[in-house]
């Protein structure tokens, strides 16, 4: 395989990849060595960073992927609003995801103690937007669930690591843009801001099984303190209590 060669293929490989392309992937796909890979990304990287491309290959999430140029996010936001309603999140799940951004591995409890308002409804939003996903269990009286970012979370707001994550009064401004919303904020759910709210089995287990971790999600169907009123009632035989 001539380098021309090489590189064109490994351009095709970058695009066809949902998500972030590795160098070990490229190198396995590639039948090379990975210094013999990652020479040709740096040529592939270089050839795009000229002024006549409107996109670029970046390395984000441990792995490379084309993105947009940031002179152009303009154009695309209004492009992609013409297409499809973008991701929005509401301030409770803005602030939720920036403590579990500062903060992971975090419970729930600590995120309440950190906002000072049960967060469960959020957490589902959370999930389901894939933006957070769990993280084990803490290793206290309870067990509760660990939740981290997501890759999802990465590939949105472009990090390749942790490090790069702004400074608190900078992830808003940050959010809007990867959010793709000219004011980042959605108006806040009804579940969202219920102080009464319980984290949810249904998104939990979810997240939980395509994780992989199977232990967990059996612990989560008998663990009392991760289930819903109703669910421990009916374990316990008895009717969800009425309250006033």
């Amino acid at each position: 395989m001539t380098p021309q060669e090489m590189q064109a293929a490994l351009e095709a490989i970058i695009y066809a990849a949902d998500e972030p392309a590795t160098l070990d992937q490229i190198a396995g796909a590639l039948s090379v060595e990975k210094t013999e890979a990652r020479a040709a990304l740096d040529l592939l990287v270089a050839s795009y960073a000229t002024d006549q491309r409107g996109i670029e290959v970046r390395k984000v999430a441990g792995g490379w992927k084309f993105y947009t140029k940031p002179q152009h996010h303009d154009a695309v936001r209004k492009f992609i609003k013409s297409l499809q309603p973008p991701l929005r999140l509401t301030m409770p799940a803005l602030e939720t995801l920036a403590v579990i951004a500062y903060k992971q591995p975090v419970t729930v409890p600590e995120i309440n103690e950190i906002r000072g308002v049960h967060v469960g409804g959020v957490i589902k939003t959370l999930l389901e937007k894939r933006l957070i996903t769990t993280a084990g269990r803490k290793e206290v009286i309870g067990r509760p669930i660990l939740y981290r970012t997501s890759k999802q979370f990465m590939m949105r707001f472009g990090l390749s690591d942790l490090d790069e994550l702004p400074s608190l009064k900078e992830f808003e401004q940050l959010a809007q843009a990867a959010l793709g919303s000219d004011s980042g904020i959605a108006p806040a759910e009804p579940d969202e801001t219920s102080a009464a709210a319980a984290p949810l089995e249904p998104a939990e287990a979810a997240a939980i099984r395509e994780s992989g971790n199977d232990n967990d999600l059996a612990e989560l169907a008998e663990d009392p303190s991760e289930m819903p009123e109703h669910s421990r009632a009916a374990k316990a035989g008895g009717a969800p209590s009425d309250h006033a």
